[in-house]
């Protein structure tokens, strides 16, 4: 067995609409939608995007009983299965779940009594939809703060299993566990401290990790640290900005990771002094582009025909920049001299009739 699969392989299998995670499953991306819940209209809207750039489980939050009716509306018109997030307000979990989420998000803690939990928990039972137990650092209970000195990993760590245990002596199991921090080395040393006690499935992120750029760099160091020991079922990348940039970060670092195949690899050179065409906005405007292109090859986007041919004889295709002119090269070998102006469609149309 691959050392990167161990724990993967052994967590418990949970059923989330039509979609299995744990147990050995693909590790499923997941975002969460930033509309109001209420506004179906919205809603379905930014879950279709979604769904197009490969989000695979949806989160919304529902804070009100028009956002959980709202599910049931929501759920005719999308294809993937949608986890509602409750805070506080147990009535809000018992009527998304009435109105079909598929499975719910809740920290027992903040619920309330055993008995709205017990409440809660039968309703899942009756129609065995899960629940995932989220806790993050910035909730952690003031006595485990005080008992470690602080938040750490290991508060985060006993506050979940504490939340799991309760729920589990409820009588039920399908669970899901996340744990989450915005500091990315107890995010980590947590999820380790984890996988070595537990057999549900972790979805793993790193919370409040910023904007697409600072946080595409947080998320990326942190899910790969954690990723590569074996540890996760499902993952988020959370980004201050447009919901979509979250999917194609998680598909890089899965893909880079070893950890998913499919969809077009972009490598590109980072300028010198011959380039002589806009590579920046070139290889943008084609990483957007493959986008739409189910392909498990890689596409090389030099700048300058010195290097260019010889640089991307590594990849599949490549498009290589000169002056007002560009070639299109398949592996290794120039085939076609285009203006510059018409290189984009040429690699398109490249991409649309590739065969292997």
């Amino acid at each position: 067995m691959n050392d990167k699969d161990t724990y993967r392989m052994h967590t418990k299998v949970i059923q989330i609409g039509d979609r299995k995670i744990g147990g050995g499953n693909p590790i499923a991306i997941q975002s969460m939608t930033n509309t109001k819940t209420e506004d179906v209209k919205a809603t379905v809207e930014q879950i279709l995007r979604l769904e197009k750039a490969g989000c695979e489980i949806i989160r919304c939050t529902v804070p009100t009983l028009e956002a959980a009716a709202a599910i049931r509306e929501i759920k005719k018109q999308i294809h993937i299965p949608l986890v509602a997030d409750i805070h506080f307000d147990y009535r809000m979990a018992l009527a998304a779940i009435e109105n079909g989420a598929d499975k719910i998000r809740i920290n027992p803690g903040n619920i309330g009594s055993t008995e709205r939990v017990k409440a809660v928990v039968d309703a899942a039972k009756e129609r065995n939809i899960p629940i995932r137990v989220g806790v993050n650092s910035g909730s952690l209970e003031k006595p485990l703060i005080e008992k470690y000195g602080g938040v750490t990993a290991e508060g985060i760590v006993e506050s979940a299993l504490d939340k799991v245990h309760m729920i589990e002596d409820l009588g039920y199991d399908n669970l899901v566990i996340s744990i989450k921090s915005s500091d990315v080395l107890m995010c980590v040393k947590a999820h380790e401290l984890l996988a070595g006690k537990t057999v549900y499935p972790l979805h793993v992120g790193i919370t409040e990790s910023g904007t697409v750029n600072s946080g595409n760099i947080k998320s990326a160091i942190g899910l790969s640290l954690i990723l590569s020991q074996g540890i996760g079922d499902t993952i988020r990348v959370s980004l201050t900005g447009d919901v979509v940039e979250e999917i194609k970060s998680a598909k890089l670092i899965l893909r880079t990771l070893g950890l998913r195949k499919g969809g077009i690899e972009i490598v590109s050179c980072p300028t010198c002094g011959r380039t002589s065409i806009d590579l920046i906005g070139l290889a943008n405007k084609v990483e957007n582009m493959v986008a739409e292109f189910p392909l498990d090859i890689k596409v090389a986007v030099m700048g300058c025909v010195v290097n260019g041919p010889g640089e991307a004889k590594e990849a599949d295709l490549g498009i290589c920049g000169g002056r007002q002119e560009g070639l299109l090269i398949r592996r290794g070998e120039v085939i076609k001299k285009v203006p510059e102006a018409e290189l984009l469609e040429a690699l398109r149309q490249e991409l649309i009739n590739w065969s292997e």
